[in-house]
């Protein structure tokens, strides 16, 4: 397999992966403010997501792998609502253990790593479409 083509591989690899971020990041957004059905129940849990590395058997380069999608395990807030239909005896609701201003910056950055790895394909096709050019 040719460089240009590796070169492809590898930001395929990364653009999938921050695609995959990125929806990770819009469903914890969305459920900021899921509570419970139940009086007492378990809000949404903020899910999070992590990458490794997967070395390719035949080309040997390094690409990038989602090795797990998990819940946070930290603790879900509470506040005082005792009219809310999820509220427990004392008039707590939990709240999801989401926090809008990291879902935000996590969706920037991943959405700055997208846009690179978008580069580097677009970099690898046009320097392609050069070297047809020179054959030609």
């Amino acid at each position: 397999m040719d460089s240009l083509s590796l070169i492809g591989k590898i930001a395929t690899s990364g653009l999938r992966a921050q695609g995959e971020r990125m929806r990770v990041v819009s469903e914890n957004v969305a459920n900021a403010n899921s509570t419970a059905d139940t009086p007492g129940g378990d809000p949404y849990r903020r899910k999070t997501i992590s990458f490794g590395e997967l070395i390719d058997d035949g080309s040997g380069v390094s690409q990038v792998e989602i090795v797990d999608i998990d819940r946070d395990l930290t603790d879900f807030t509470v506040r005082y609502e005792p009219s809310h239909p999820a509220a427990d005896d004392a008039g707590y609701v939990k709240m999801p253990n989401v926090n809008p201003l990291i879902e935000m910056s996590n969706m920037r950055e991943a959405s700055r790593s997208y846009e690179a790895n978008l580069t580097m394909l677009e970099n690898a096709r046009q320097m392609r479409n050069r070297l047809i050019d020179m054959i030609e």
